[in-house]
């Protein structure tokens, strides 16, 4: 780590107990992610997991030809490279920076030493890859029974969580690319939750102005993996946890 002084906002990081961060610490350097940055190749090996201090990075499965759909997101409450995490050095996902931040990066071969040195590093780190496997799974869920508003409403919950700021700066392509639909059934749900008083939308700017009124929204697709994290990691996932 830069500085033994320097706190991790990383909440997966700033939960574990001192002799455990302590494992890990020599082997962690803070760099900047940028947008459209990929951490991750499909099928290729992992050489460096990242636990994000801010910013948000899009996990997205893909297929041949062309099929490509955000299957989780990450943000400060997680990392990626949970293949490594799982005893193997590579992820069938593509791991793609979403918003410009920063994150610890830590080689894979010093993350699988620190794990073998520490059953509680695993199983927190294991803990979250459990929390993650439930966002998928409500995921899966929203995109096969929900409406397109109701999952943009998830989707703007999750990101307002991870990014804590109500402005999000993304283009309604780039939207429609992590919802698997075309960029006029974007252009018609922000419409929809903007005339209900709930966001406001230009061509590349989403603001937030009711959360509450965001979840009702969603109507249940948010939530569930949230409480999870809160259950089995202990820190708040959500924005004001």
């Amino acid at each position: 780590m830069n500085s033994p002084h320097i706190r991790p906002r990383n909440r997966l990081l700033a939960v574990l107990p001192a002799v455990e961060l302590g494992l890990l610490q020599p082997s962690l350097e803070l760099v900047a992610i940028e947008a459209r940055q990929i951490l991750e190749v499909p099928g290729a090996p992992i050489a460096h997991v990242h636990f994000v201090e801010s910013g948000l990075v899009s996990v997205v499965g893909t297929a041949e030809p062309d099929h490509r759909i955000e299957v989780g997101m990450v943000g400060h409450e997680g990392m990626t490279g949970l293949g490594v995490v799982l005893g193997d050095d590579r992820s069938l996902n593509e791991a793609l920076v979403q918003s410009t931040g920063t994150a610890w990066r830590i080689t894979t071969p010093a993350l699988h030493a620190a794990m073998s040195a520490s059953p509680t590093l695993t199983a927190t780190l294991l803990r979250y890859v459990h929390v993650f496997i439930a966002q998928a799974s409500q995921t899966a869920l929203a995109n096969g029974r929900g409406k397109l508003d109701e999952r943009l409403a998830r989707w703007l919950l999750m990101w307002h969580d991870r990014l804590r700021d109500d402005n999000l700066t993304i283009t309604h392509e780039f939207l429609a690319l992590l919802l698997g639909v075309r960029r006029q059934g974007v252009t018609v749900a922000l419409h929809d939750l903007e005339g209900r008083g709930l966001i406001r939308s230009t061509r590349s700017l989403v603001k937030i102005l009711d959360r509450d009124g965001l979840q009702r929204a969603a109507n249940g697709f948010y939530g569930a993996p949230e409480a999870e994290y809160v259950r089995t990691i202990g820190l708040g996932s959500r924005r004001n946890a």
